[in-house]
């Protein structure tokens, strides 16, 4: 079944004038359908939902409908006091009520309501961009902080656990792959030791979450910029998409991944390491924004784990890199040999930026 006659199949008025293919995502296959009636227009999202990576999507579209029902109802009931329009993709119904059409392959397709008149970017390009980004995260957070996790399915077991990760780790170090790999690179086995020397850090937010110091929450789960949408009259944040990896999780996840990968400007697969360095300045613009809404449900030991979140899951992205470089490139798309290598030292190099400093990251953190 082609992908028109899918996107017929969805409650959307009006006859299919175009369908573009939206080669932005890493993950589904997106397009954007124009439909038109005598007197008006609509666009829409519709996508086929990867079962490689979303092993049951009926689970991911019943917390995206979960999620984003919750978050529309208090976005209306607070829009008197608003200093913007906020918006959040509506699942849109197929013809027989569910929130998604199977066609004759077993394929998953969605159908999602555009956000209107908002444009996402490839990297945070000023402070005050940062600081929409965070005032965008911090607010789809809140909107959801009241929703019970449980009623979340876990649709990506052991994501973000990086204790798993490092365990995955350590069984592909033990591999014949990995050590014809080790012993023909130098910089392989400099990683290794930069592993080794951090290996107490993975459990760092598990243990607390043990420990009962900090708790599960509902989280975005995929935070990064290009997320993020911006209202092109007003330049405010006014959306966060691409609600696939919503779960309970700790906010952490978010924030960390958040931070990682929006205030390094050389971004994930620089080749010169010495343009790889967490910007402060944008680091203070995002902290900014984001504790604007989120201090209303973060707890204090919420706060205290934030700059730590930061350097965890820099780490644990750079861990996972390496070690599907060392399986042989199993996982991570790659265009050439050593580029899941060099993934990895680029956020190394950006989790030692971050250590060298904690001390102004930590401060950002205090004054807002």
């Amino acid at each position: 079944m082609s992908a028109e006659e899918v996107a017929a199949r969805f409650q959307v008025p009006g006859r299919l004038v175009a369908l573009q293919n939206i080669n932005t995502g890493n993950v589904n296959d997106t397009y954007r359908v124009i439909s038109r009636t005598t007197f008006s227009e609509e666009q829409f999202i519709l996508q086929r939902i990867n079962q490689r990576v979303f092993k049951e999507p009926e689970k991911v579209m019943a917390n995206m409908k979960r999620v984003t029902d919750h978050a529309h109802r208090r976005i209306e009931s607070e829009a008197d006091q608003a200093d913007r329009i906020w918006q959040l993709p509506r699942v849109i119904p197929a013809e027989d009520g569910r929130d998604f059409a199977i066609d004759q392959d077993g394929e998953y397709w969605r159908a999602l309501s555009m956000i209107a008149s908002a444009t996402s970017h490839d990297r945070i390009n000023s402070v005050d961009h940062a600081v929409e980004a965070g005032v965008v995260l911090g607010h789809f957070q809140r909107l959801i902080s009241d929703l019970p996790p449980e009623e979340l399915c876990d649709t990506l077991p052991g994501f973000h656990i990086t204790p798993l990760y490092l365990s995955q780790y350590d069984e592909v170090m033990n591999g014949t792959g990995a050590r014809a790999r080790l012993d023909a690179s130098v910089e392989a086995r400099r990683l290794t030791r930069f592993v080794e020397e951090r290996r107490d850090l993975c459990a760092l937010l598990e243990s607390a979450r043990e420990n009962g110091e900090i708790s599960l929450r509902p989280i975005h789960g995929d935070p990064k910029i290009t997320n993020i949408m911006i209202d092109n009259y007003t330049g405010k944040g006014t959306s966060i998409v691409d609600l696939d990896t919503v779960k309970p999780g700790l906010v952490h996840y978010d924030f960390g991944d958040s931070a990682r990968s929006s205030c390094n400007p050389a971004g994930e697969e620089a080749t010169d390491l010495s343009q790889v360095f967490m910007d402060t300045d944008l680091f203070g613009g995002l902290v900014k924004g984001y504790l604007s809404q989120a201090k209303s449900f973060l707890t204090e030991a919420d706060h205290h784990y934030l700059y730590d979140s930061v350097r965890l899951i820099t780490f644990e992205l750079g861990l996972r890199f390496f070690t599907d470089y060392l399986a042989g490139d199993v996982y991570f798309k790659v265009r050439y040999d050593a580029q899941n290598l060099n993934r990895a030292r680029v956020q190394f190099k950006l989790c030692e930026s971050i250590e060298a400093r904690e001390a102004p990251m930590r401060r950002a953190l205090l004054s807002c």
